[in-house]
């Protein structure tokens, strides 16, 4: 590596910086942060990369129609909340919490680190905060808390999102190469073993660190969110926290080893859920003293609220909590039943496909699974519950009407954010003859780094996800280079490649089309940047634990792995 390669990282990473700089340091909302990265990154692109006008035009639309499939995804979880709020369910959701606890704590545990676990294993694609996030704001929890908790839980599951798609198209499609499979066969293993392996080393990483992430979440909150503005209180709860935390990790790590990568979280979550709301009817490892809460809604900043202040109303007769609950019923059994592989509905949705074949005459192409996408779900669930709960017109119609309303400001930054996403990864086709722009980064550190290499994997993966929004895009991107770097310095393959995975999924905290599209679903726009500069604390926590980790797993406990 020379200084011009050196240059050109430094070019590469300008707009990641630019991003961070706009959001987290100058505070600007996405709607406006965005626009401006999205430009320099295409101008990098033409000038320094000699990508050709046609080529970052077309990688632009391509994003546009990514960002639509988001859209309608966040329209669809918007719906789903306003519906339950008119039809007088999200009240009753709510007393349902209280029944179980009135502690903030464990119902954050519950509702963000448990179903939204088992939400992300059935769903992936930013789901778990499209669900969460507008239930715990029905609860009463602020807007800015509701979002910051549910990214934070957007790391542990993620890598197993969706049935297992990181390992199962991330992975599996970016290794299929003969050098790849000449290796693995030498080595005396089928190339679908080589891939339940790589579940395996990413299994277990995730479940040392993730064990504490609800703890994290829990002091993160009563530190921003109380009215004392104290760890401590958070830190109370640890025997509920760690209890919970590893209600989810051991399952989810026993089922990744046994079973394969398809139904860690998805498993993991349903065995914490059944577990830990038992526990915690029997009033068991719950924290002692008073229950912890918020200050009075009166006090709260103005940063905390958003266009949607989540007051459910009125319990209506009639309303039992079964009946409240079914519509999440009912999403959840549609979301796992729609992505189980050995069902035919995943076959039968997935084939109705719209597909934007080369864009502007390129070779890029972008389709869109109408029928497949979790917007789609919850589009449907909320008509059916119009019959299911008996609401009146009129209800339906304002439920419908202020749900357009919300969807106005993140559309102009996700398109934009989602824009300069697919410029940057599509940056390979060019006239100066180099790699993409996350490759030439990523190649970069790697000369730097060195055999410390795999401490600095979960950071890449990370790198990848943040730029990309996607677990299963970082490894996309980087699964083949993450292999041929653990091969030029001697580490094993398997504990590399775990640890991509690892970055890649605490790269979701800090995503900006994550942190857009979570907002959206409570009606906060505008502080982006406040959630990531809070995000990205518990990120750093879990890409230095995992990358000290790898270091272990590479030269002590698993050197001998393939």
């Amino acid at each position: 590596m020379d200084a011009v390669s050196g240059m050109y990282a430094l070019i590469a990473i300008l707009p990641i910086l630019a991003v961070m700089f706009f959001l987290v340091v100058l505070r600007w909302p996405a709607t406006r942060a965005m626009p401006v990265a999205y430009a320099m990154t295409l101008l990098f692109a033409l000038w320094f990369w000699q990508v050709p006008a046609v080529h970052a035009m077309a990688a632009s639309l391509r994003g546009v129609l990514i960002a639509v499939s988001l859209l309608w995804i966040i329209f669809g979880a918007i719906v789903l909340l306003f519906t339950l709020r008119e039809s007088g369910a999200a009240a009753t959701i709510r007393r349902g919490f209280t029944d179980i606890s009135r502690d903030r704590r464990v119902q954050v545990i519950i509702v963000a680190w448990l179903f939204g676990s088992f939400i992300e294993g059935a769903s992936g694609f930013g789901t778990p905060a499209a669900v969460a996030a507008p239930l715990l704001l029905s609860l009463g929890f602020p807007a800015l808390a509701a979002v910051m908790t549910t990214l934070i839980i957007q790391s542990t599951p993620v890598s197993f999102g969706a049935v297992g798609t990181p390992i199962l198209v991330g992975m599996r499609e970016s290794l299929n190469v003969a050098q790849v499979e000449d290796a693995v066969a030498a080595a005396g293993m089928s190339y679908t073993e080589f891939i339940h392996q790589i579940g395996v080393f990413t299994a277990i990483p995730h479940a040392i660190v993730g064990t504490l992430i609800p703890l994290i979440m829990v002091t993160m909150m009563t530190r921003f969110f109380g009215a004392n503005k104290s760890f401590k209180e958070g830190l109370g709860a640890w025997k509920f926290a760690l209890f919970a935390g590893l209600s989810f990790t051991v399952p989810y790590c026993a089922v990744a080893i046994f079973l394969g990568p398809e139904f860690p979280s998805l498993l993991g979550g349903l065995i914490a859920l059944a577990i830990v709301v038992t526990a915690a009817r029997k009033g068991l490892f719950l924290p002692v003293g008073e229950p912890w809460d918020f200050p009075p809604r009166e006090q709260w900043p103005s940063e905390w609220v958003g266009a949607f202040t989540g007051e459910t109303g009125d319990e209506r007769q009639g309303m039992t909590l079964g009946r409240a609950w079914s519509p999440y019923v009912i999403v959840a059994a549609l979301l796992v039943t729609t992505r189980l592989p050995f069902l035919p509905f995943k076959a039968w949705l997935s084939a109705v496909q719209i597909t934007w074949s080369n864009i502007l005459g390129t070779e890029l192409s972008q389709g869109v699974q109408p029928l497949y996408l979790p917007g789609t779900i919850f589009i449907a669930v909320s008509l059916l519950t119009v019959l299911l709960h008996g609401m009146k017109g009129a209800e339906v119609k304002k439920a419908w009407a202020d749900s357009a309303k919300m969807l106005a400001m993140p559309a102009l930054a996700l398109l934009f954010a989602v824009a300069l996403v697919r410029v940057f990864i599509d940056s390979g086709s060019n006239g100066s003859g180099l790699d993409s722009m996350p490759i030439v980064l990523a190649e970069y550190v790697a000369y730097v780094a060195g055999g410390s290499w795999p401490f600095f994997a979960p950071i890449i993966g990370a790198l990848g996800a943040f730029v990309a929004g996607s677990n299963t895009v970082s490894d996309l991107m980087f699964s083949l280079f993450q292999y041929g770097v653990a091969d030029r310095i001697g580490a094993s393959h398997l504990v590399v490649l775990g640890l991509q995975a690892v970055g890649g999924a605490a790269g979701n905290m800090i995503t900006v089309h994550n942190v857009v599209a979570a907002s959206a679903t409570v009606g906060l726009v505008g502080r982006e940047g406040l959630l990531i500069s809070r995000t990205i604390l518990p990120m750093l926590y879990y890409v230095v634990f995992a990358g000290a980790l790898g270091l272990l797993f590479a030269y002590v406990l698993f050197q001998n792995a393939f």
